[in-house]
């Protein structure tokens, strides 16, 4: 798609490009964008950024690939950048812009989510008409012609899509990995009230919901009605990968404990804290006389 009406790169004023409306993709002010500007001032823009005319304006376009480019080009201070220029639809340029970003190397699960959304969208509006008939011909379903490209079921990109349906605060702690995926899924069936109200929860609690307890809370949401209360009492709970464990290298327990089995170890080391702990309350007795 990308060689369509392919030209030779062109100068446009930074003032005429505009971002894609919706991109999913952030464009954040960080390490990697401060050496992109720096390039940018030393070298120029190697590869031209990827444009499209906007329709019922002069001269405007909308970037479709390139949006980290722009916003450096524009820190860096220049004031034409060089593009290509295609004429393609919106949903065309959805599309493309997709499926340029999908195959980087760091892509956050609520990008791929508004990615997934986008294209999937943009799929279900190119249903292609009959030229005898006039009668809308039935396309394979967008989340399968999504799955088929990105090499996954099209119920995982369903799953994706949920993702859009969390508050930005539920959808933070996700890109953040303090949420997992599949209980995130979960959780977008509550309905904003509720979710705003888990957000709060989990700030008081420091904690947030396994799959089990995400189950749960939607169950809750759709029989009664979820309240903070319900909430509080369910993320109070205590789990397993939680609870604090301490870890002992087997050799150096063995050198203190040779002819302990290693099965055995845990006891060994329970009953010598025991004896510890009563030698020490003796201590204490004594200096306390």
């Amino acid at each position: 798609m990308l060689n369509k009406n392919i030209k030779l790169p062109v100068n446009i004023p930074v003032s005429k490009i505009h971002p894609f409306e919706g991109n999913p993709y952030k464009v954040l002010d960080n390490e990697e964008m401060n050496f992109l500007i720096e390039s940018i001032q030393q070298q120029g823009i190697i590869s031209p950024v990827v444009v499209r005319p906007l329709e019922n304006t002069k001269d405007e376009y909308e970037v479709i690939s390139g949006h980290r480019r722009m916003r450096a080009s524009v820190k860096a201070g220049l004031e034409t950048v060089p593009a290509f220029i295609y004429a393609v639809t919106r949903d065309e340029a959805a599309i493309m812009l997709v499926d340029s970003n999908l195959h980087r190397e760091h892509i956050l699960p609520s990008e791929k989510a508004f990615a997934y959304k986008l294209k999937s969208e943009a799929l279900k509006h190119q249903g292609k008409r009959s030229d005898l008939t006039s009668v809308q011909v039935a396309p394979k379903l967008a989340t399968e012609q999504i799955g088929e490209t990105e090499n996954i079921s099209k119920d995982t990109v369903k799953r994706y899509i949920r993702l859009t349906y969390l508050i930005p605060e539920l959808l933070d702690l996700v890109d953040e990995k303090r949420i997992a995926f599949t209980p995130a899924v979960e959780l977008s069936y509550l309905n904003e009230v509720e979710q705003a109200d888990l957000v709060e929860e989990i700030s008081a609690c420091d904690a947030t919901p396994n799959l089990s307890q995400a189950q749960r809370l939607r169950a809750i949401s759709r029989e009664e009605g979820l309240t903070p209360e319900h909430i509080g009492e369910i993320l109070a709970e205590e789990k397993a990968n939680q609870r604090p464990t301490v870890k002992f290298s087997v050799e150096r327990l063995q050198k203190v404990a040779p002819k302990v089995k290693e099965s055995d170890l845990e006891n060994f080391v329970m009953k010598a804290c025991e004896h510890y702990y009563r030698y020490l309350q003796r201590q204490r007795n004594r200096d306390a006389r």
